[in-house]
């Protein structure tokens, strides 16, 4: 696809939308997937990046479309255009990232709110049926990396002590055998850069980014919070068990939390860009686990 710069894409919205031609453009974010497009601080257009993300982007609107009406937390409502190139639009929910600072600095009532507001997502969204998501496009989540590729990678990037947590921790994961609540179609993605949070009224407004959604493995949605806080995840925990009945293995939690980033930094580990913000994120769960002890 030819590099997206920001007049490029601004040449592409007002082709479609040529009422926009007095509005603001900025540039919102480069992930993973696709650029992102914030217009008059009120309208978000993305734009896959390859073609792989296109076929994210046309699973995400299809299931949107069915987990929107099914949750109370409000989500992005995709408008697909399948013109060259294709893009989606949907109204921006106001609100910035959530992160680890921001959290720490919430009183005792925002805590147990934001807690409980996304308690409540996930119990909705588990509610959700399993083959009408799969009908609408949901796969398997992405698989991470194997036992083996997390030894020979991972652990030779961390310092020694750093490298006894990891090796206890996939002894930990290997012994763990199959989800005891078995696999749900979920979001998989709850960390606090997907989340429009208000840091005025310290609320949060809505969660979007539904690409990696998909069916895993119950246990694993409630592993992404601890980017944020372990007391969110354990506050997320509480109002999901009262909500839904189930009863969830905060050890389970705790160790699938430390193999996703253990996996993350095995996957990128020669990758110049990345590897240094995966190997701070692996530092920073070890850290947690030395404060919870």
């Amino acid at each position: 696809m030819e590099h997206q710069t920001l007049d490029s894409l601004r040449n592409t919205i007002l082709a479609t939308f040529p009422d926009l031609a007095g509005s603001t453009f900025t540039l919102a974010t480069a992930g993973w997937h696709s650029t992102a497009v914030d217009v008059d601080d009120r309208l978000i257009f993305k734009f896959p990046r390859h073609a792989v993300a296109e076929k994210a982007l046309v699973k995400e609107a299809s299931l949107l479309a069915l987990v929107r009406p099914s949750v109370s937390m409000a989500v992005p409502d995709l408008e697909l255009h399948r013109s060259q190139p294709l893009f989606s639009v949907h109204g921006k929910l106001k609100g910035e990232h959530l992160v680890t600072d921001d959290y720490d600095r919430l009183a005792e009532a925002e805590r147990r709110q934001l807690g409980r507001d996304l308690g409540q997502f996930y119990a909705e969204l588990h509610r959700l049926d399993d083959e009408h998501m799969a009908a609408a496009g949901a796969g398997r989540v992405e698989p991470w990396q194997t036992v083996e590729a997390i030894r020979a990678k991972a652990l030779p990037a961390l310092a020694p002590d750093l490298r006894a947590l990891a090796a206890a921790t996939i002894s930990s994961f290997e012994s763990l055998g199959p989800d005891p609540h078995g696999t749900t179609y979920g979001f998989f993605d709850g960390h606090g850069w997907n989340m429009a949070f208000d840091h005025a009224k310290r609320r949060l407004n809505g969660i979007y980014d539904f690409a990696d959604s998909g069916i895993g493995p119950l246990h694993r949605e409630f592993i992404y919070s601890n980017f944020i806080s372990p007391d969110l995840t354990s506050r997320i925990v509480e109002t999901y068990e009262e909500l839904t009945g189930r009863v969830l293995d905060r050890k389970r939690i705790a160790v699938l939390t430390g193999m996703h980033r253990l996996s993350e930094l095995a996957e990128l580990v020669d990758d110049p860009e990345h590897a240094p913000t995966m190997l701070r994120s692996v530092e920073a769960w070890a850290a947690s686990v030395a404060r919870a002890s």
